[in-house]
């Protein structure tokens, strides 16, 4: 390491230290600060970690922090960045605040779409994850198209990394490239070929442009694809979920290749991140019975489905930021046997993106049907988000644009549990609050 670099992260440490202690934060920060001293300070760990890139449009956040637990099973260090900070800076400050290794370490990161390239032109990887490709932040990334160029420009800095990618998802199948590839994804069941609905992210062919057609769909444009007029298909799996046997809102169990696991937590789409981080393991060298044992790990995931009591309300915490995503989460809490009401926080910074147009493609009429006895909206645009709930039906609705006083509201909400939906500058705006009034432990937050 030169001297800049050692003086860069010396600084970058310096002030970590110093945020961590007093301001109960610093995730992006201190790599700011470093990113400023040197601007190539990544390049002096390339020799420190292996590396195992995670990314995609939904599901990064869950599948890292489930891959971790995998592969501490066999790795006695895995690094990694658990609040999610995923980009450039953040991932300096994961690296520059890790304990000093004496031996090669593994460092497992969630990162974003269009900072692959930027990680990979200073490290290379020995793996790659991709969950998914959706239509996300237009500001910042344009058609899923666009967001796949940003990852392939950091994939062909790497042309021998293995990559592990969702083989439902075509856009993942549809470049030729030099990488060794593993793919994964759901396999059971096979129905008669059928077409998606008509609004589905990625409806056609990648090849030919013609639309494709399933023998299985899970959500989305995810499934058993194949274009009737090019021949395009999905590859084949090397691993794939056999079998669905329980979802709930707080526990799914099924079936990967006839085996049976649980994770603690709700959803179709989170077993795909946990099949994720199942292929991940699997790569690696995790036997099968290792990861049931990671995956029945009963710790929670920052900002992912987090149950917090306040003063003996159980209100569960939903990071939601598109559409897809969004779908996924009315269908997982529709589950739900028990009586609830339902708060939506909505920002709209540039973390989560300015455009909020995407809410309308959220099918919040499900919800009017479901006798919720309240609704809350809140955030800054709160009233984009209660202008949609009107639109659906839904007329029980308190409005509360300052943040600060929604722990009060939930405290008042009829029902003992709450589902809070929120963007993510305001999921970390909730968490501040409820961590100041100790709800939750403080830290993990700028």
């Amino acid at each position: 390491m030169s001297i800049r670099s050692s003086f860069a992260e010396f600084a970058g440490r310096s002030s970590y230290w110093f945020l961590h202690t007093f301001m109960h934060g610093g995730s992006s920060l201190p790599g700011k600060l470093t990113l400023k001293l040197d601007p190539n300070i990544l390049q002096s760990f390339s020799q420190k970690y292996d590396l195992v890139i995670i990314t995609g449009t939904n599901g990064k956040t869950l599948t890292t922090a489930l891959s971790v637990r995998v592969l501490r099973e066999k790795y006695d260090q895995v690094l990694t960045n658990p609040t999610g900070s995923n980009m450039e800076q953040g991932i300096v400050t994961t690296f520059i605040t890790a304990p000093r290794a004496k031996k090669k370490g593994l460092a497992v990161l969630e990162v974003d779409e269009a900072n692959v390239p930027i990680v990979c032109r200073y490290i290379t990887p020995k793996a790659f994850v991709f969950t998914n490709i959706f239509r996300d932040q237009m500001d910042r990334y344009g058609e899923i198209y666009t967001t796949y160029k940003k990852i392939l420009r950091g994939v062909k800095l790497a042309p021998k990394a293995t990559i592990i990618a969702n083989g439902d998802e075509q856009l993942f199948h549809s470049k030729d490239l030099p990488n060794p590839i593993i793919y994964y994804g759901f396999n059971h069941e096979h129905h008669p070929a059928f077409n998606a609905p008509a609004n589905t992210d990625g409806l056609l062919c990648p090849k030919c442009q013609h639309i494709l057609r399933y023998h299985m769909r899970t959500y989305a444009g995810l499934g058993d694809y194949f274009c009737p007029h090019c021949g395009f298909k999905r590859p084949e799996l090397t691993y794939s979920v056999t079998k669905l046997d329980k979802l709930t809102p707080t526990n799914s169990t099924f079936e990967i290749d006839g085996h049976q696991y649980t994770i603690g937590i709700g959803g179709l789409y989170n077993i795909y991140n946990a099949l994720a981080a199942y292929s991940l393991g699997r790569f690696m060298g995790v036997a099968p019975e290792q990861i049931k044992h990671a995956f029945e790990s009963d710790e929670r995931v920052f900002g992912r489905q987090e149950i917090i009591n306040v003063d003996g309300k159980q209100v569960t915490i939903i990071l939601v930021k598109n559409p897809v995503g969004l779908n996924q989460v009315l269908d997982m809490i529709e589950t739900d046997p028990q009586p609830f009401s339902f708060a939506f926080l909505l920002n709209a910074n540039y973390a989560d993106g300015i455009d909020t147009s995407w809410i309308w493609d959220g099918n919040f009429e499900k919800l009017a049907t479901h006798q919720i006895p309240q609704y809350m909206t809140g955030g800054e645009r709160y009233k984009d988000i209660t202008t949609r709930l009107t639109m659906a039906g839904i007329d029980n609705v308190w409005h509360e644009p300052d943040l600060t006083k929604v722990v009060d509201k939930i405290k008042q909400m009829p029902t003992k549990h709450v589902y809070i939906l929120a963007s993510y500058t305001a999921m970390l705006q909730l968490r501040k609050l409820l961590a100041e009034k100790e709800y939750i432990k403080k830290g993990g937050m700028d």
